[in-house]
């Protein structure tokens, strides 16, 4: 009974050196691990793992051209309202459609010329009956001036037949400008264009009446199209005449043009001026289109990058550079003249600075990059 009374305490003894030598190993084996900080050293940060590997670019300095840009309208140069000059006729024929290129003389229309045609040869019979009434008055004074001389006849009688000589040449003038209007409106019967052109409108039709001041048709003279800019008074003073402006189509078309002349007055409603540009024939634009275009005003040196290196975020245009090794920093910049793919960087970035070219829509600022070996400046 004793021994084993006496055996427990020595037991438990034993299991408890057994736990706390355990326990020390443990520790010794957590401290001793080589990944394991010490608690007197800090911990170590992990390793920033790069976001993307981006393409980096240079600004480049090129010559650009100074460019106002403007819209307008394309309209005539002249355009001339053609309508008969004889009212009250058929119109018997129609010989040209809008569209049609004219010459100055070619007849555009004709009108019903037998009523006019029988005035006209009215007014040639009398002017015939006068002829030979005023040439038998003339012989009837002279021969009345040479019996004069004679003494047959007294001076009152010489003064009649000279009297009726001078009132039979009157009426004879008088049926020569009879026939001369009858000959004119005769010729007024066709329709002519007054002018190299473009017919742009048609009203005539076959078996219509003419009536005073009627447009039967519309003439772009020359064929000729001018653009109209509306220009902001800051800027007019800019434009010269002779300066190159290239308009753009609505259907994307470009075609360049001269300025002609610079209005000297100003709109006081909208503020604006109009510069007239002389444009050439081309089907790309055409009478009562809006155009947009851009005036050259000269050229000047522009710091340029590629418009992929350009993010536009939260409304203001942006730009990644490259901070070190490694990281990308963000910059607002501003923007200036385009051209092609590139475009000028008014602010905001300076000449030698790397900039990401690729993919700068995808980083963040203070991204850790990979540049990649054959893209480097």
């Amino acid at each position: 009974m004793s021994d084993k009374t006496s055996g427990l305490p020595g037991g438990r003894k034993s299991r408890g050196l057994v736990l706390a030598a355990l326990g020390v190993a443990g520790v010794a084996f957590v401290l001793l691990r080589p990944d394991t900080p010490k608690p007197d050293e800090p911990a170590k940060p992990a390793a920033a793992r790069p976001a993307l590997t981006v393409a980096l670019t240079a600004p480049q300095t090129l010559d650009w051209p100074q460019l106002l840009p403007a819209n307008g309208n394309v309209v005539a140069w002249q355009e001339a309202v053609i309508g008969p000059e004889i009212a009250n006729y058929r119109i018997t024929e129609v010989r040209v459609q809008v569209g049609d290129v004219v010459k100055k003389g070619q007849v555009l229309a004709r009108i019903a010329n037998d009523t006019v045609a029988s005035e006209l040869a009215e007014a040639r019979a009398s002017v015939a009956e006068l002829e030979a009434s005023a040439g038998e008055a003339k012989a009837n004074a002279e021969r009345a001036k040479e019996l004069r001389e004679k003494g047959f006849y007294s001076s009152q009688l010489n003064i009649q037949y000279q009297t009726a000589q001078h009132t039979a040449q009157a009426r004879l003038a008088a049926a020569q400008a009879r026939l001369q209007a009858a000959q004119l409106k005769m010729d007024k019967t066709g329709v002519l264009a007054p002018d190299d052109g473009v017919i742009s409108a048609r009203s005539a039709t076959v078996g219509s009446l003419t009536q005073p001041g009627q447009e039967l048709f519309r003439l772009i003279r020359g064929g000729r199209l001018e653009w109209r800019a509306e220009v902001s008074s800051a800027d007019l003073a800019t434009v010269r005449p002779g300066s190159v402006a290239v308009l753009t189509a609505p259907g994307g078309e470009t075609v360049k043009g001269t300025v002609r002349a610079v209005a000297p007055s100003i709109d006081p409603q909208t503020r604006n001026g109009l510069v007239y540009v002389d444009l050439p024939a081309s089907p790309a634009v055409r009478a009562g289109m809006f155009a947009r275009g851009e005036f050259e005003l000269g050229r000047a040196p522009a710091l340029t990058l590629p418009q992929s290196a350009i993010v536009l975020r939260e409304g203001f245009a942006t730009l990644f550079r490259l901070d070190g090794e490694d990281r990308v920093a963000q910059t607002k910049v501003t923007l200036g003249r385009r051209s092609g793919d590139r475009v000028e960087v008014v602010s905001g970035l300076q000449a030698g600075m790397r900039v990401v070219e690729s993919g700068a829509g995808f980083l963040a600022d203070g991204d850790a990059v990979k540049v990649a070996a054959d893209a480097r400046p």
